[in-house]
């Protein structure tokens, strides 16, 4: 296969785990693969990048090293960066750049929210940066610094620039030569997710080949079956796509070519070297599934974090990769990097969790650092993603949605029928969301699929949030007025919640009211809908109400996820697991037959006739 075998030999090397090669025909030839910050806050944010001005100093340098990293096709390299500054300051910091070349030719047109200076000469913020004496104590004293950062291949060139001045007053005084990956065209960052149909799954990637370079497709081997290949779509996005600033603005980069390619008729169960295909609707086998929301991106470097912006996703993350073999199905519902329109950050970020995506299907919903944005048709009128308005999370990752824009889907896997809301659009009844919710719950056969499961962002249910408990509804308003005649109406066993940084169980309810006495182990019919808030996956925590209402279980403020297991069609288990040791702190169950589905329960029975 000429043409592709640098490609391939590139990703072995590179993950030695994925034996699905993502590869291209190449149709052109000679192409050559102590500083803190509010919570809650992009740390990127917080850098006046287009207030820089110049103060360079011939005294100065910054130097790194190696200069060319990916040499055995890893994606991810370590950086040594040493700084010198004649006259240094607490303030003075180190910014990454990619593209490495600063150019004011590149600057888009600026909002009148932005004054650049007179002549701007850097109008893209840094990828990641670092104090100058983060982890050099005597910096101040001697102005020598030594700054190690990890950079991950995202397509361009890099350089490392000293700024003095801090981050509202930045003042560039040296640049470091460019450092490059070897071949930063390489295809990098799998994902994984279900199709729309049960036997079909699809791989998700991203390069810098565009379909005009390359033909994209993967090459998969089923055990004991023959090498088969699947063409690959390809789509990106530009500056155009994006609603308002950052994203439009500073917070602009490339996003590089993203490319799907949908693995078909695979036979349930079956292990395609490194991921197991998906099982069959009611297929009656162990199945295990990890959900939370709210992770977040973190930097293994330091860098960025000089606060608590996302103090758990690491921990998360790693957790989850620990623990790979023990599932078979990721949820993330929604807030994944909180790039809030920094877009080098959905690198980031599906880097960090390329181990898990690469593995597992690796399924997302929509949350409001993804999509909200005023007058862009999302619910909330709020400025959250950045000016992203969706776009990169509709691109960057696949779902099985009709209308990528639409964010909502039903997702079928072996015993588990999933329908996923988008809380970010409106919900309520009479719209086209509430009909799909209804046709979502009302399609499953439970006979087949007992353990119906719905998911949404935002606590359309219930929560004991202390900004829920402060506007008096402990729930998003409307969430579950619109709602929870149909989690009863069609029996949902469990409703899961992000949004929310903290874990909290509530009883099965309905209409504020708990219907079952039993908190741990539920049998027969339960009656009503569990609600589960299971939102810290790693950002920022939230506060609870100092009084937990009497429907809350078990709350706690940590990090953590949810995990699933059905052991059959009769028995499911619920787990609530610390991200920082990975044990048990919570947990239910549910035992029950068939008929205790079909069980009348209050606003839940089939209408019924005197005739005989």
């Amino acid at each position: 296969m000429k043409g592709s075998s640098s490609v391939s030999n590139h990703l072995l090397k590179q993950q030695n785990m994925i034996m699905i090669l993502m590869l291209f025909w190449f149709t052109k030839l000679g192409m050559v693969l102590g500083h803190n910050h509010v919570l809650g806050v992009q740390p990127l944010s917080k850098i006046a990048i287009h207030k820089t001005v110049l103060a360079l100093n011939n005294m100065a340098a910054v130097a790194a090293a190696p200069t060319v990293l990916g040499i055995s096709g890893e994606d991810t390299a370590w950086v040594t960066v040493k700084v010198l500054n004649p006259m240094p300051s607490n303030d003075d910091w180190v910014g990454v750049f990619s593209p490495a070349k600063f150019s004011s030719g590149n600057c888009p047109p600026a909002p009148d929210s932005i004054g650049w200076q007179e002549t701007p000469y850097i109008c893209q913020a840094p990828i990641k940066y670092k104090f100058a004496n983060h982890d050099n104590s005597n910096y101040l004293k001697t102005g020598a610094a030594v700054l190690k950062f990890q950079l991950i291949n995202q397509r361009e060139d890099f350089s490392f620039a000293l700024f003095s001045g801090g981050l509202s007053s930045p003042k560039l005084v040296a640049v470091s030569k460019n450092v490059r990956f070897l071949n930063p065209k390489a295809p990098v960052y799998p994902r994984l997710a279900l199709g729309k149909s049960w036997d079909e799954m699809t791989v998700t990637w991203t390069s810098g080949y565009d379909h005009r370079d390359a033909i994209p497709f993967v090459e998969y081997v089923s055990n004991g079956g023959e090498v088969r290949r699947a063409p690959a779509g390809t789509l990106t996005f530009n500056r155009n796509s994006m609603c308002g600033e950052p994203a439009r603005t500073v917070g602009w980069r490339d996003p590089g070519f993203i490319h799907t390619s949908f693995l078909k008729n695979l036979w349930p169960n079956l292990r395609t070297f490194s991921f197991k295909a998906p099982p069959f609707p009611g297929q009656n086998s162990l199945q295990r599934v990890i959900i939370f929301g709210d992770m977040g991106k973190a930097e293994r470097d330091g860098s960025n974090e000089y606060a608590d912006y996302q103090p758990g996703s690491l921990n998360t993350t790693d957790r989850l990769i620990e623990d790979l073999a023990n599932y078979d199905i990721v949820f993330h519902i929604g807030d994944m990097p909180y790039a809030n329109g920094y877009i080098s950050q959905w690198d980031q970020f599906t880097a960090q969790v390329q181990e898990i995506s690469s593995r597992v299907p690796y399924m997302i919903a929509s949350g409001n650092h993804e999509r909200d944005w005023p007058n862009t048709g999302s619910f909330y009128d709020t400025p959250d993603s950045g000016g992203e308005c969706g776009v990169p999370a509709e691109t960057m990752y696949y779902y099985p949605a009709e209308n990528k824009a639409k964010f909502w889907y039903k997702a079928d896997y072996g015993m588990f029928r999933f329908c996923i809301a988008d809380s970010e659009h409106d919900w309520r009844e009479g719209t086209e969301q509430y009909k799909f919710i209804e046709h979502c719950l009302a399609t499953v056969d439970r006979k087949q699929q007992p353990w119906l499961i719905f998911a949404a962002h935002r606590p359309l249910g219930y929560s004991s949030n202390s900004w829920y408990g402060m506007e008096g509804s402990f729930e998003e308003p409307m969430g579950r007025e619109s709602l929870q005649k149909l989690w009863q109406k069609y029996k949902v066993d469990i409703a899961f919640y992000g949004h929310v940084h903290n874990y909290e169980r509530v009883c099965p309810i309905y209409q504020n009211q708990c219907v079952n006495e039993e908190k741990t182990h539920y049998s027969g019919t339960v009656n009503g809908t569990i609600h589960v808030v299971v939102g810290g996956g790693g950002s920022h925590l939230s506060d609870f109400v100092a009084s937990p209402p009497v429907w809350s279980i078990y709350r706690d403020h940590d990090f953590g996820f949810g995990k699933l297991t059905a052991f059959n069609h009769s028995y499911l288990m619920f787990e609530y697991k610390k991200s920082s040791d990975g044990l048990v702190y919570d947990y239910f169950t549910i035992h029950r037959d068939y008929r205790d589905v079909l069980a009348c329960v209050h606003d839940g029975c089939e209408k019924i006739t005197l005739a005989t």
